[in-house]
């Protein structure tokens, strides 16, 4: 009998996870649209000069700050610095959608790409 309480508890563990697992991502998209709606100081001095490469040069280095951001706070809760681990779980998350987005746009750029290198002139 005991098998078939801990298989239920299992379970219901497992729902737990998932419903904390999607109260992250809603954090984490809730952080981000608060981000993205901060204002801040205009990120390209020069002008519409750099458009695309400058744009997607902030993009990479935004990626890269919430990855080194997770991986320093990460390096603290092991440090014992750090006690919420809901924190830690937020940033890395954070940095893990980062990457994703960032992983489906190349994708989308090299799609884009190789359609117009298929094109004929």
């Amino acid at each position: 009998m005991s098998g078939v309480s801990g298989v239920g508890g299992g379970a219901a563990g497992l729902q737990q996870i998932m419903a904390m697992r999607q109260q992250i991502i809603d954090r984490s998209n809730l952080l981000q649209q608060v981000k993205a709606n901060a204002p801040e100081a205009p990120a390209t001095q020069s002008g519409p000069a750099e458009g695309f490469t400058g744009a997607l040069k902030h993009a990479l280095d935004a990626v890269n700050s919430s990855q080194q951001k997770a991986e320093d706070i990460s390096g603290a809760y092991e440090r014992g610095e750090v006690t919420d681990v809901a924190k830690v779980m937020l940033a890395r998350q954070e940095a893990g959608v980062a990457f994703e987005a960032t992983l489906q746009t190349r994708n989308r750029l090299l799609s884009a790409y190789q359609d117009i290198m298929r094109m004929g002139v």
